[in-house]
């Protein structure tokens, strides 16, 4: 049996840049946030990448979390 640990967490914003006129593909922009509070929950991020998002030139796409975590033996 063995237990995970949040390490550290990252939060990032993906904006949508529009359509490429060569491929006609998504372009799609990230921003990315480091050192975020472990426990902080998903309704808390996702109002300060709201935040965030109003304060950009590019509309928000979508808002993710990345975890690191430690697997442990208990």
């Amino acid at each position: 049996m063995a237990t995970t640990q949040i390490m550290d967490s990252s939060l990032w914003l993906v904006f949508d840049g529009g359509l490429d006129e060569v491929t006609g593909k998504s372009i799609v922009k990230t921003k990315s946030f480091n050192n975020v509070k472990p426990t902080a929950n998903a309704e808390q991020l996702y109002t300060i990448a709201q935040a965030i998002a109003g304060l950009q030139q590019l509309p928000l796409h979508s808002v993710e979390r990345k975890d690191t975590s430690a697997i442990e033996p208990v």
